[in-house]
């Protein structure tokens, strides 16, 4: 059964995560050959990103938010007082963290990948450390379907798709359309990345295209065809 990514992608959890692993690194490393010039590092790097992403990013958008309503008051105020505009103020470091060099997460990825190489961290241990993704369950292969909508942007259409949380068990999506010209449903694209833009010239009269799609596996077919989207295009004539 594949596992998820370790490391979480929420915010939140990603302050857990650090917090939880510039601890128990400190209980864990040296029983896993780790040194104390190591085990300092690596839980300056973590303490660094906890404050990060627990108090100097949220203060940024606070201060976003405060810089566009004082551009408001500038522009639309009542006219009553002189305008001040606010002062952006960091939040202070908590004790124990400090600025260390750029990379913080990338030494730490590295880190993670060296203990699991080298094989003094047991399961157990890596548990504890967090670095082990939880287990998923694969797609129902019978039913696996994908969804995507269609609009018009820039004189083009796009195709919002992506693999629906499976992306660790597909390789690709492939997708097909109708141009309502008598072939019927022909190959687009075979897509690797999520959302597609369709750059075929818009036909001079109106005409519906329609799309459906398939997800693809080592270049095979799995799961079953998408329920068919359509758009109605026309090119825009100039006068």
């Amino acid at each position: 059964m594949k596992k998820s990514n370790y490391y979480p992608p929420g915010q939140n959890d990603q302050i857990i995560w650090n917090t939880n692993y510039a601890n128990k690194i400190q209980e864990i490393g040296p029983g896993i050959g780790l040194t104390p010039d190591e085990i300092k590092s690596i839980v300056a790097d973590c303490l660094w990103l906890v404050y990060l992403l627990q108090a100097w990013l949220p203060a940024t958008r606070n201060w976003s938010t405060a810089g566009t309503a004082a551009m408001a008051e500038a522009q639309t105020g009542d006219g009553t007082k002189l305008m001040v505009l606010p002062v952006y103020v960091a939040p202070a470091l908590p004790a124990g963290a400090a600025p260390v060099n750029t990379g913080a997460l990338t030494r730490i990825f590295a880190q993670v990948q060296d203990l699991k190489n080298g094989g003094q961290c047991s399961p157990k241990d890596q548990a504890t450390l967090g670095i082990v993704g939880k287990e998923q369950a694969g797609p129902d292969w019978a039913t696996l379907q994908p969804v995507f909508t269609v609009s018009i942007v820039g004189g083009a259409v796009l195709l919002k798709w992506n693999f629906g949380g499976y992306a660790a068990w597909l390789d690709a999506i492939e997708l097909q359309t109708d141009r309502a010209d008598g072939k019927g449903y022909v190959s687009l694209a075979m897509d690797t990345t999520p959302g597609y833009t369709d750059t075929q010239p818009f036909p001079t009269t109106r005409t519906v295209w329609t799309y459906r799609a398939i997800f693809l596996l080592n270049d095979a077919r799995v799961g079953v065809w998408s329920q068919p989207v359509s758009i109605a295009v026309q090119a825009t004539v100039q006068a």
